[in-house]
């Protein structure tokens, strides 16, 4: 291998992106605008969410209770009804996901000592935020509940009595329960191997497009030069959308950073040589780039996306499944991703995974070396 053939197909290679401002804009613009709108949009905290209530007969009690869900940061009151049909009409505009019905003797059983009863209804067709807002709910109402059993305790002339279990929870790694936090490092991976993917599967594809194939081929190249120089310049694109990356999460989206910044970039280049190698394999098997960029995107995101651990925990998966993923490089990186970013552990936490990331690009990269064939076919 000549570094000097390398060179020159690599800048054959940047001639064309600068000339060709639809591929630059694929190449930087795209993953700026995914990551700004998946971060923003794709959140799995349910915050405020319409809670519509119907006290059937107010008074002090009563008041103190729904004025938990008032000061909660996980609803917000959008009103109080009258009637049952004024809460489903509200439930079935979505004006309210949920309603509260506190009944007319809420307060008398209480004061009685016995049981009181409150109805919960809750729109079940987004199950994740209803459960959400019935285990908030849950948790309010049993903080009214220790709260009105201490005060009973204490009027009648008892000593406050003391529990036989301080649970007391802490939160490592994500101690504010972010869902961005560990959203965004996962977002970089499916954008990064998307991208790379869709980037160099049209590079072999358009030579055959464009009649450039046969010079290529009548030229003393070799398949790793021409292999070799066609990702370098894919490659520094990829590296400055990932330093771009890390400057939004850290500046626009507040992600931390704890771990070592080089080594976040040290394994993002042995993701993107994988990745930017199975873009070219896809170019190299397809003969025309529409069929390449179809292939790129089946074969990239779909994939990355479900089977990665991104988007559903791999362990909750069909076995089949949870097998198919081992094959998914992405998983392997966003793991890697979380524990730079959220734990800021290094290669003797993370060793594993970036042995086996390096595994699987040196293997594509053989892969795509050994499927191309320099002739005429």
């Amino acid at each position: 291998m000549k570094i000097r053939r390398v060179r020159a197909v690599s800048r054959k290679e940047f001639i064309h992106l600068m000339r060709d401002p639809r591929s630059l804009a694929m190449g930087i613009l795209i993953p700026m605008i995914m990551l700004l709108l998946f971060g923003y949009a794709l959140t799995l905290d349910v915050d405020h969410v319409p809670l519509i209530v119907w006290n059937q007969n107010p008074d002090p009690v009563s008041r103190n209770y729904i004025s938990m869900f008032e000061g909660s940061q996980y609803f917000e009151m959008i009103g109080f009804a009258t009637s049952y049909p004024e809460m489903e009409r509200a439930i079935d505009k979505r004006d309210a996901l949920a309603a509260l019905i506190v009944p007319g003797d809420f307060s008398k059983q209480i004061e009685s000592g016995r049981r009181a009863e409150a109805q919960w209804i809750v729109d079940g067709s987004d199950s994740n935020t209803a459960e959400l807002a019935t285990g908030y709910a849950d948790t309010l109402t049993q903080s009214f509940s220790s709260n009105i059993l201490l005060k009973t305790i204490e009027r009648d002339g008892g000593r406050r009595p003391s529990l036989p279990v301080d649970f007391r929870a802490r939160v490592w790694f994500n101690a504010d329960m972010e869902s961005r936090n560990y959203i965004i490092p996962g977002l970089i991976a499916v954008i990064m191997m998307v991208i790379s993917g869709m980037l160099t599967s049209l590079t072999i594809a358009r030579e055959w497009d464009t009649g450039t194939m046969e010079q290529l081929i009548s030229t003393p190249l070799k398949v790793p030069e021409m292999i070799l120089g066609k990702l370098v310049p894919y490659f520094c694109v990829a590296m400055f959308d990932v330093g771009i990356a890390v400057i939004m999460g850290k500046f626009l989206f507040h992600i931390p950073l704890r771990g070592s910044v080089w080594l976040l970039f040290g394994m993002s280049s042995m993701f993107l040589v994988g990745a930017l190698a199975v873009g070219m394999m896809i170019s190299i098997s397809a003969r025309t780039q529409l069929v390449a960029s179809q292939l790129a995107m089946a074969v990239t995101f779909l994939p990355t996306f479900l089977l990665s651990g991104f988007a559903f925990d791999i362990a909750n998966m069909p076995k089949v499944l949870q097998l198919i993923s081992y094959a998914i490089p992405a998983r392997y990186f966003i793991k890697i991703l979380k524990g730079i970013y959220l734990k800021g552990v290094g290669l003797d936490v993370l060793s594993g995974e970036a042995l086996l990331l390096t595994g699987f690009s040196a293997f594509v990269l053989l892969a795509a070396n050994l499927k191309f064939k320099k002739k005429m076919v």
